[in-house]
């Protein structure tokens, strides 16, 4: 029986360098939004992960339909949820929470879309974070430095959103060669025309120039982090772990990418959650954590099965 490949310093790294990333990339989403509006964000994040590339990285070879429906779901619909979620009240650390229900939302869509199973404990997972969901949603407010209602619930879509575009990865990841950084620039590119246009439309093209003349330093910035760290760089680094390693092994890391969050929102924007936000968190990532340890034992009885 073959042994699994141990982590090296330099995997160990990476992922960190992900979970980092991933954790302060809320916090980034909040100081853009702070002089760009959602839309206007969206198209500017997509349009710098895209557009400087497209003459130096060949597209994918798979059927266009994934690429766009990728790039729509993903780019369009969960960030635009997100983008939004965050402007209208969503904290960056609530924020960082909520959207690792996408999880459960793949394990969910996964089983009538894709016919996977679902086990009894990953059932059990779903339970305790949507109770944990329930805590956080019955903490909010309407006061400085509280989240909303309507935040909650677009982020909420987000996460759903998330999922959705994970199934459509996961897709094209099985009818054809799947390298995620062609995918990923490829797939931003449609994106940025809707949010663009929708930007347009709700704001008028004077605002959408006023904003665009008025960016500044922590504008750009934000651009740039959402763009080419959280996108590209995070992205092509958790791949190659998931290259290297068992998915059971490395989904774990997730779990750290709530505590930056919240550490980054506190230090940030002095943002405190509740004392039932708390325990709602606490549930969220309990159901994370019963979800993985299921997905792990799943992973080494079959490997343990391939290799006898």
């Amino acid at each position: 029986m073959s042994e699994p490949t141990p982590f090296s310093r330099g995997d160990l790294l990476r992922a960190l360098a992900v979970v980092v990333i991933w954790g302060l990339n809320f916090v980034v989403m909040k100081l853009g939004l702070q002089s760009i509006s959602p839309m206007l964000l969206g198209a500017l994040r997509f349009a710098a992960a895209a557009l400087p590339f497209l003459l130096f990285v060949r597209p994918p070879p798979l059927p266009w339909r994934f690429i766009a429906g990728y790039g729509l779901v993903q780019g369009l619909g969960q960030f635009g949820f997100l983008f939004l979620g965050l402007k209208l009240g969503m904290t960056a650390g609530m924020a960082s929470v909520v959207m690792q229900t996408q999880a459960f939302f793949t394990l969910l869509l996964a089983l009538p879309l894709l016919g996977e199973r679902v086990h009894a404990r990953q059932w059990l997972g779903v339970g305790v974070a949507l109770g944990g969901l329930a805590l956080i949603a019955s903490a909010h407010g309407e006061g400085p430095g509280q989240m909303t209602l309507a935040g909650f619930v677009l982020t909420l879509s987000a996460a759903g959103m998330w999922a959705l575009s994970n199934l459509v990865a996961r897709r094209a990841s099985q009818i054809g060669k799947y390298e995620p950084f062609p995918f990923v620039v490829w797939s931003s590119v449609f994106p940025i025309v809707p949010f663009a246009l929708i930007a347009l439309y709700t704001e008028g093209p004077q605002r959408v120039a006023e904003q665009l003349a008025g960016m500044g330093t922590a504008a750009w910035f934000a651009v740039l982090y959402l763009a080419w760290g959280a996108t590209l760089l995070a992205y092509s680094l958790w791949t190659r772990l998931l290259q290297r390693h068992a998915a059971a092994r490395v989904a774990p890391f997730s779990l750290l990418v709530p505590v930056v969050g919240l550490w980054a929102a506190w230090a940030a924007f002095g943002e405190m959650p509740l004392l039932w936000q708390w325990v709602g968190a606490g549930a969220v990532l309990m159901g994370l954590l019963v979800n993985q340890l299921k997905g792990r034992s799943a992973a080494g009885r079959a490997m343990t099965a391939k290799d006898s």
